[in-house]
């Protein structure tokens, strides 16, 4: 999957903000306040609002007030985000879009609507059309049909209008086209990885993907270690690359049935406890974690890689972002770091700035004096630091 285009209006500082051919690995900078957080926010929303409802990920975000707080300030039209994307290279480019509204006190789905062209010309075939929870979806295969009228729809109604269509109708085979967008939905991946958390004892249990937070890391490490011997290998090798002196990790079961994380320091006799290793220890493993999952996420979101880590570390953390985007997989990266940002490539970057009081999206490619010193050999952290980014400077 990659998403080429995303449109976003009335979402928190995003009044509208539209861009367009997106890379695999997309890096976005700015300054605080700017809406990097708010943007990587957005794929969190989305899938939160497909594993509940409108309503609760409204709440989520927007604490008792819901859509008043999330919904951009002084507007009154509904919360829209539009996501164009490919699951296949040369595949159709479809469209996905959401508009959230208010009915009395209470936020519906005023329109959901997922479309495709089947072919190079003509309008777009809707596969799912939904309003104010009532609408249809195509039963058949879009590639047995030559026609729009040949497309076999059922009509639904569903038991809240604050529920999103694709969650109901993605479990049903019949309907192809969302069951798709169901699965790659459920398993975006935004990460809100906290580093203490991941230090606690965990109960004993079975975990095979790193949770949003990353208080299940030990139970993630032991299933790597035990299912996945190689992956594991692989992992300590580039963690004891980047850590000096680490030889060895282990998920270790204590008396009282609970799993802690362990590191062996060649310099020790005895291993010691995830809670007497640095943050960079801990967040670095995390990371090359997620990236090497066996089963990896079609999307990542990462909100400032950079926090706790060593700088000399960030661009080989960068080129495992890369490494892992170029096999198949989106990577979105929001940082503050210059050093992070020194690996980027012009055309991985885009920066926000606020503009009477909203946000405002720029590529770093279209900017022709930031790409004439790229063309010459300079590194986009060092131009950010010089100031030639507009509006990057909070001062």
């Amino acid at each position: 999957m990659q998403i080429e285009q995303l449109r976003i209006r009335n979402f928190r500082a995003l009044r509208d903000v539209h861009i367009r051919n997106i890379p695999r690995m997309a890096i976005f900078i700015g300054a605080n306040g700017t809406g990097k957080s708010t943007l990587l926010s957005v794929f969190g929303f989305l899938r939160d609002a497909m594993n509940t409802n409108v309503k609760t990920a409204l709440y989520k975000f927007g604490g008792s007030r819901g859509i008043d707080e999330v919904r951009t300030r002084n507007t009154t039209g509904p919360i829209r985000i539009e996501v164009k994307y490919r699951v296949e290279p040369r595949k159709p480019l479809v469209t996905y879009l959401l508009e959230i509204g208010k009915k009395g006190n209470q936020p519906i789905v005023s329109r959901e609507i997922l479309s495709y062209r089947r072919f190079q010309r003509g309008n777009p075939w809707h596969f799912l059309d939904f309003s104010d929870g009532q609408g249809s979806a195509v039963t058949n295969e879009a590639d047995s049909v030559q026609n729009e009228s040949e497309l076999r729809r059922d009509n639904q109604t569903l038991r809240s209008p604050d529920l999103l269509a694709i969650k109901g109708l993605s479990q049903f085979q019949r309907f192809p086209a969302v069951v798709a967008l169901g699965e790659l939905l459920e398993r975006w991946h935004v990460s809100d990885f906290h580093i203490n958390q991941a230090r606690h004892e965990q109960e004993m249990g079975y975990a095979e993907h790193l949770s949003r937070e990353g208080e299940n890391l030990p139970l993630v490490i032991e299933y790597l270690h035990n299912e996945h011997r190689q992956i594991f290998r692989t992992i300590l090798e580039k963690l004891q690359r980047r850590v000096p002196g680490i030889t060895k990790v282990e998920a270790k079961q204590t008396e009282e049935g609970r799993i802690l994380l362990r590191f062996k320091d060649g310099t020790f006799e005895d291993p010691f406890h995830a809670r007497h290793v640095s943050d960079g220890t801990i967040k670095m493993l995390a990371y090359l974690t997620l990236l090497y999952d066996p089963d990896p996420y079609p999307l990542l979101c990462v909100e400032e890689p950079e926090n706790q880590l060593y700088p000399m570390l960030l661009e080989e953390l960068a080129e495992e972002f890369r490494s892992y985007a170029i096999q198949g997989r989106q990577v979105f990266i929001s940082t503050h770091s210059p050093d992070f940002l020194n690996a980027a490539n012009i055309g991985e970057v885009f920066w926000l700035r606020k503009e009477k009081g909203h946000t405002r999206i720029e590529r770093a490619r279209d900017n022709d004096q930031v790409a004439d010193y790229m063309r010459n050999g300079d590194k986009m952290g060092y131009l950010w630091k010089q100031g030639l980014f507009e509006g990057l400077d909070p001062r």
